[in-house]
């Protein structure tokens, strides 16, 4: 099983040579419109929508647990999908999400102010005014979104392991230059343990959002995935129901199957642990 990445600034031909690649190779394309589908099918369609490729607004990420929530179940997608086998990655924050798989290859597609304003204005079919203004405001929220989720810089180099200038470069070049690459001795296959990783992180965040959703914020409250079917619970609670709501809420959710409960309750609070 391979992964490919690919990241872009607009105007640099990014979803067309992603697709390309895909197709040359035999993989599964994941762009906006396929993992949008992936979402809708686990309930998350909404949550995709509002959160888009951009970061939340200020208001929200200071006084709403509703940008983490989104972020936690459109990335709890991609790992499920991930699971399929191979596959070539569009956007969405994927290259930081298996950068830990070796069977992954990171592509970044870069270009100059003035090429990019060049595609835009042919492409969109607008005036060069406009296609500034749809560049800037790409580049902005991929900044915003990047730096949300992950707290990194979008261009960080160190962040791929190719980056394409595509100025000169046909499409077909920079598609035979991805594949090329994918074929590294470097990049070994994932095997059986990496499908039974990704289906693990899938479900962490599956429990992240469903703990934010319902309001579960107790800072002595842990857990653990122990498997893609089993979510260990462990830390104090202050109650016996209390105990007994998290692991409601956990068995609520899809492929969870066993939850061991080792929550001990607190007499009298925790203030003074």
């Amino acid at each position: 099983m391979y992964f490919i990445t690919v990241s872009e600034m607009m105007g640099t031909q990014g979803d067309k040579i992603a697709k390309k690649v895909a197709e040359g190779l035999g993989y599964m394309f994941y762009g906006e419109d396929e993992l949008m589908r992936s979402a809708a099918e686990r309930g998350y369609l909404e949550e995709f929508k509002k959160l888009d490729e951009k970061g939340p607004a200020l208001f929200e990420k200071i006084f709403s647990e509703r940008p983490k929530i989104s972020l936690d179940r459109l990335q709890s997608v991609i790992f499920e999908v991930a699971k399929n086998g191979d596959a070539v990655f569009f956007g969405r924050g994927s290259q930081l999400l298996l950068r830990s798989f070796d069977c992954a290859l990171h592509v970044l597609l870069t270009g100059s102010r003035e090429k990019r304003i060049e595609r835009v204005t042919d492409e969109k079919m607008v005036g060069r005014e406009l296609a500034e203004k749809i560049i800037e405001r790409s580049d902005h929220d991929r900044k915003s979104f990047l730096r949300f989720a992950f707290d990194e810089d979008w261009l960080n180099p160190h962040l791929y392991d190719i980056v394409l200038n595509t100025d000169k470069l046909s499409l077909d070049s920079a598609v035979r230059m991805i594949t090329d690459a994918a074929g590294s001795e470097g990049i070994r296959a994932c095997g059986i343990d990496s499908v039974k990783l990704l289906a693990q992180l899938a479900v962490q965040r599956k429990v992240e959002s469903a703990f934010l959703e319902t309001g579960v914020l107790n800072p002595h409250l842990f857990f653990s995935v122990e498997d893609p079917e089993t979510v260990k619970i462990y830390g104090f609670v202050n109650s016996p129901e209390e105990k007994e709501e998290i692991e409601k809420i956990i068995k609520g959710i899809k492929d969870v199957k066993r939850v061991k409960n080792e929550l001990g309750v607190m007499r009298g609070g925790m203030g003074g642990i």
